[in-house]
Formats: C-alpha cells, structure tokens, sequence
C-alpha cells in the first residue's frame, strides 16, 4: 500500500517540478530578450545644466528642381502685380497625392523665368542674395519705385527613414527644423535605434554629404548639421538587438516555444495514465 502511493505521489510531483523548470526557462528567456541597457536610449545623456550658443543657421543655396514663391510690392499696386504672375506647377510626394502649387520652378540649367525680368538664373543663390538680385534689376532699370522683394521656398521637406515609429517626408512651411523634432514628427525612434549613429544624407552645392550625428551626446547641440537643410534625409539604423531578433533569434525562438509546449503536454498525457 505504501509503494503505490509512493509511486502515485512520485507521479504528482515530477509532472509539478516539470512545470515548475518549464515556467522558469520560459520565464527567464523571455526576461533576457527583453532586458536593454537605458544609456544606448536616453538622449543627450552628457547633458548639464548649461547655456550653448545657438549657432547661426547656415542659409542653404538654390538648387535646380527648387520651387519658390516670389513675391513684389510697391507703392504702385497696379504696376507690382506685373511681376507677381505666375504658373502652377505639379508637385508630388511618393505616398501623398498630386498638388497644385503656384511658384517658380528651378529648372535644370538653374534659372526661373519672371514676368518682364525674363531668365534669372536662381540656383546656387542664397533667397536673401536672389532678393538683392531681382531688387536691383527692377530699380536699375526703373520699372518700380522702392520695391520689396520677398522670396520663399514651397518645397521645404526632410525625410525621416529607419527605425522610427512613422517614417516620413516633413513639410516645413516656416522653413526651420531641427533634427530632433523632425525625429518627433516621426513618432521618435524605436528602442531597437542606434542613437549613436544616426546617418543625415545631405545634397549641397554639387555634393552628396553623409554625416553620422551621436544623439546620446551634447555635443549634437553645437553641430553645424543640427539644423536641417530642404531635401536632407535622416536614416536611423537598427542596433544589434532588432538584428538579432529579425535574424537567427526570430526563426529559434517559436520552435523552442513549441517543442517547449509539446513536450508539456507529452508529460501531462503520459503521467495521466
């Protein structure tokens, strides 16, 4: 009588142990893919109590394919609104519909055609000298008295790629943007982003820039390439964690899970009988 409840008892507590050791190794393993160290996903983490001089932006150049608003007044409406006609031009983002925008397009060879000014050529001049520019055609050659020029872009956007929460292109209408809040635009990085790497491809007189920026420093603050430029792209690349689990890790862990599973209910059916 004693040794068949001891053999029944047997029975109850190795199937409990099993479970116990099986709940612990699943528990544990989920524990170690889970765990991420917080320095590699804290920004700025050198960060003190400090005051930085706020570099002056460096206005960017025209460059072909640039589309502008250019705006002349004068005491004379009449007679500015000669040089304020212009044409519609299609524009159109990959993913976003087709717009009509009313301005003047850069073309190839970097000139813009303006109403009784002709061919201007625009590319590979700040808006503040292509201002100057045009002022001074119209008041050498007297066709307004005291005018203002005002010129804008209407393509001012930046790309966020990579492990962000919302990749996207950014429009900015005011023109001014930090890499850090194109980065909220697109929903921040992800846990799995290299913060310490963060490549910004940048096109500037002729050249393709690339440029890796170190979020997890101050330093960021004080970099010429803090403030983005119109058409820069920003990719934030996966660390080894986000690597790792689209890789070997990715394709191991369910069948580990499901052998880890079959093999409870195996032991469950057999001690049952």
């Amino acid at each position: 009588m004693n040794a068949e409840y001891k053999q029944k008892k047997n029975r109850v507590i190795q199937p409990n142990c099993f479970y116990r050791t099986a709940l612990a190794v699943l528990f544990c393993s989920l524990l170690i893919s889970s765990c991420a160290s917080t320095k590699n996903v804290v920004y700025l983490k050198d960060a003190k109590d400090s005051e930085v001089s706020i570099l002056d932006k460096l206005e960017p150049v025209i460059q072909r394919n640039d589309l502008l608003s250019i705006t002349v007044t004068s005491p004379n409406a009449t007679a500015s609104q000669l040089f304020n006609t212009t044409a519609s031009v299609s524009t159109q983002v990959v993913g976003y519909t087709s717009t009509q925008a009313s301005g003047y397009l850069v073309d190839q060879d970097g000139y813009i055609d303006i109403p009784m000014l002709g061919r201007v050529k625009a590319a590979g001049f700040t808006k503040k000298e292509l201002k100057e520019k045009i002022t001074n055609v119209l008041i050498d050659n007297k066709l307004l008295m005291q005018p203002v020029v005002s010129v804008r872009y209407l393509n001012f956007k930046v790309t966020v790629l990579g492990e962000v929460a919302r990749p996207m292109v950014i429009n900015v209408p005011d023109e001014k943007i930090n890499i850090l809040e194109a980065l909220g635009f697109a929903g921040d990085m992800t846990v799995y982003a290299k913060r310490d790497n963060v490549v910004l491809i940048r096109e500037d007189g002729g050249k393709r820039i690339t440029k890796r920026l170190d979020l997890n420093s101050n330093g960021v603050l004080q970099s010429p390439y803090y403030y983005l430029k119109t058409n820069d792209i920003i990719y934030v690349e996966p660390n080894k964690a986000k690597v790792n689990a689209s890789g070997n890790a990715k394709t191991w862990l369910p069948a580990i899970l499901s052998a880890l599973s079959l093999t409870v209910v195996m032991v469950d059916h057999i001690t049952r009988n």
